[in-house]
Parts: structure tokens; sequence; C-alpha cells
């Protein structure tokens, strides 16, 4: 198999080796074997289950800050992300808080400086028994300008089962979700570096 032929579909186009060899009507095998003997790399399995999830390429996009609004805005949701965020899921970019202030400073960052589409957002709402589910639930949505579809169930918590904690929570904790690996990973790395800061 041609050399240059191989990097087009499998480098460029990110086609995949079952893809390539349909197209050659040929085995999987004979598109590896190639692959091996032009020294072209595989990618991993996550690599291609992510090209498989994002055939159109990342669906984000980094925004290079260019007024001191975005730079504030850019180092604010990397602090956020740091401080509310879960970095212990690897495949999602996750921040939960009571503050809905804080939530959608934390969606404009997201949608600023990494272009996200508000669509893909999802979003998760804890809250207590005794409040009221319908009224929570249109508060957030209201407040942060997003479709009912983009919430999962919310789950309701027995009343006064987490002591204090009940009387910070006025509309309960909404968390974000973005299911994308590269760009937490992404948001980590910007993470380590400012930890080397002195």
């Amino acid at each position: 198999m041609d050399k240059k032929l191989l990097e087009l579909w499998y480098l460029r186009d990110k086609k995949s080796v079952h893809t390539i060899a349909d197209e050659l009507r040929c085995s999987d095998g004979k598109v590896n074997y190639w692959l091996e003997k032009h020294s072209i790399r595989k990618r991993s399995i996550s690599d291609a289950i992510y090209i498989k999830n994002n055939p159109k390429g990342d669906p984000f996009s980094f925004q290079t800050p260019r007024s001191n609004n975005d730079w504030f805005l850019s180092g604010l949701g990397l602090g956020l992300y740091w401080g509310e965020g879960t970095k212990k899921n690897l495949r999602t970019v996750r921040l939960g808080n009571t503050d809905p202030y804080l939530v959608r400073a934390f969606l404009i960052f997201l949608r600023r400086i990494y272009g996200i589409n508000g669509s893909k957002l999802r979003f998760a709402l804890q809250i207590f028994t005794d409040m009221d589910q319908k009224k929570e639930e249109k508060f957030w949505r209201e407040f942060l300008n997003v479709d009912a579809k983009q919430f999962y169930k919310t789950i309701n918590t027995r009343s006064g089962s987490i002591g204090t904690y009940r009387t910070k929570s006025e509309h309960g904790v909404l968390t974000v979700y973005f299911g994308n690996k590269k760009l937490r990973d992404l948001l980590i790395t910007e993470i380590e570096k400012m930890k080397k800061l002195r």
C-alpha cells in the first residue's frame, strides 16, 4: 500500500483502519500490516473512540483572549474549575455549585474562551425534598437561559440530612457537564501550569 495514501487517509482524514480496509476491499489486518511497515503510528483506543464520537473534529476551539475582560474571564474560569470542578472524571468537564452567578460565569468562560456551543452542555440539579422541584428547575433554566432538554433527572435529597449545608443551598446544587476528554485534559494542563507559579 502506498505510504502517502495511508498517511492521507489515516492521519489527515482520520479514517479508521476498518474504513480504509472497506474502501480498498481488503482485510483490517492488511491495513495494519502496511501501517506498521510504513512506520505510521497507530492511534490509541481512546483516541480512536474520541474521533468516532467527534467525526467533525473537536466540539470546541480555543479563542485567544483579546481584551482585559477576556483575559480576566480566562483566569476566572480556570480558577473556578480548579476550585469547584470534578477533576477525577477523566472524560468530562464537570463543575457543581449552589451559586447561580458562579455557575453562569463558568458557562460564559466555556462559551467565550473555548467556543463551546451552549446546546452541547448538560445539567444535573440536586435539591432537598422540601423544595419546589418545578420552581427550582424553572429558576435554573431561566437564569442560565438553557433548554429543559439539557437537564438530567433532578435528584431529591432528604431535607436536613446535610446539616447546615441546607441553609446555603437556596436553589439546590447545579452541576454542569461537558463530555469531552480533550478539553478536560487541556484545562488540567493549564491548571498544572498555574501550580508552578511563584
